[in-house]
């Protein structure tokens, strides 16, 4: 009798560490069977790859599973994460554009933070002693100029530099669904665009991962340990709207559609409402002609010095517009053919974002959109090949 309860015992103690070891290893999803999936929901593909493992998180607001952030849903997981790596906007992505981010501990979990902006923008040998694997996590908005593809290329070239595999969650991008623009030209090379990619280059952050490897574009072709989680039920042209704003001055799905025509703004005198609730939704210049919209930009949690602070600026609403699905030139062209002052226009940003020193003097000499996209197609065409070679979606 003693021997049969002492069996039925065992059993139960194996079914109730079973279930709390199941339980352990699982999040409850919201989402349906049919609905897209970024790849951090997908546990059961990378959590027992951190097993044992010291894990450095590369992540900010938009790490999330079910709006909980990544790094509170590991540790709470059992998973030892040693550090966070913060980029641009910081941890909690709440820094202005171009604000300088210190290294600091994340209040809720005590975690070192440290900032990959400014001048330490690659991880050194040092923070990564205590380092087994890197999982990197953040949402990209498909945009050249979007810095946070830049951080993806300094942590993988880190960690090919220290043996170190890279784990990339993958994650929708909300302007996947088409190519366009200038191809990079490499004298043009920034944080604001190292790669030889048009401004969209309809990838996910996973899929770039892999051309950035595969292309062998970090230095001296070193390539690292990649692992990258796809998204579940995604395709290109499948429209994605975020659960978390991406960055401080993108709050909507109609600034983040607009951001890539609109960003380019940012190399000249006009406004895209930094410093308004609705950036990358307006344009304007206290030295436009005088018009039925305009706005004043001040000083606000996401834009500290907005561009023409105090000042009322002349220009255009773009909130209810459907927004092009197309590197949309018009805008630029028309603003700088009413600026009165030419030579104040463009400043020394401009070409940098462009990705070439030929898209201004386009416009300087009035060529029209139509014309300026035909110089594009032959590098369009010679990206779209490389492109495809990389691709995890239809």
């Amino acid at each position: 009798m003693i021997l049969k309860n002492t069996y039925l015992f065992s059993i139960l103690l194996f079914f109730i560490f079973t279930s709390c070891k199941t339980q352990t290893h699982s999040v409850p999803s919201t989402k349906t069977d049919k609905e897209i999936q970024p790849g951090a929901y997908q546990l059961h593909a990378y959590l027992s790859l951190l097993d044992d493992k010291n894990v450095a998180i590369v992540g900010n607001q938009t790490s999330e599973i079910n709006r909980v952030h990544l790094v509170d849903t590991l540790l709470s997981l059992g998973v030892n994460i040693t550090k966070v790596f913060a980029p641009e906007h910081g941890f909690r992505g709440q820094a202005s554009a171009g604000e300088h981010v210190a290294d600091s501990k994340d209040k809720k979990t005590g975690l070192p933070i440290i900032s990959l902006y400014g001048k330490h923008k690659k991880p050194t040998d040092e923070d990564l002693e205590d380092v087994d694997i890197l999982v990197f996590d953040i949402q990209d908005v498909g945009a050249r100029f979007y810095t946070y593809l830049s951080t993806l290329h300094y942590v993988m070239e880190a960690a090919a530099e220290n043996n170190l595999p890279v784990i990339v969650l993958d994650r929708p991008n909300p302007n996947g669904d088409y190519i366009d623009g200038p191809v990079l030209e490499k004298d043009f090379s920034s944080f604001v665009g190292l790669h030889p990619v048009p401004v969209v280059y309809g990838m996910t952050i996973g899929e770039y991962a892999r051309m950035i490897k595969g292309e062998k574009w970090l230095k001296n072709g070193i390539q690292p340990d990649l692992l990258v989680i796809p998204n579940k039920n995604y395709a290109h042209n499948k429209k994605y709207i975020l659960p978390v704003k991406p960055s401080p001055n993108l709050p909507n799905q109609q600034a983040i559609r607009l951001y890539p025509s609109l960003c380019l703004f940012e190399g000249t005198d006009i406004s895209i409402g930094r410093g308004t609730d609705f950036p990358f939704q307006v344009y304007g210049s206290p030295s436009l002609p005088p018009s039925d919209f305009s706005f004043v930009p001040q000083p606000n949690a996401a834009s500290k010095w907005p561009k023409h602070q105090g000042k009322k600026c002349y220009g255009k609403d773009l909130r209810k517009i459907n927004p092009p699905k197309e590197l949309y030139l018009e805008w630029l062209i028309d603003t700088y053919n009413k600026y009165p002052v030419k030579e104040k226009y463009f400043n020394k940003f401009f070409n940098r974002l462009a990705g070439n020193s030929s898209l201004q003097k386009q416009i300087k000499e009035g060529l029209t959109a139509g014309e300026i996209k035909k110089t594009w197609q032959e590098e369009l065409t010679k990206f779209k090949k490389i492109r495809k070679k990389y691709l995890l979606y239809p």
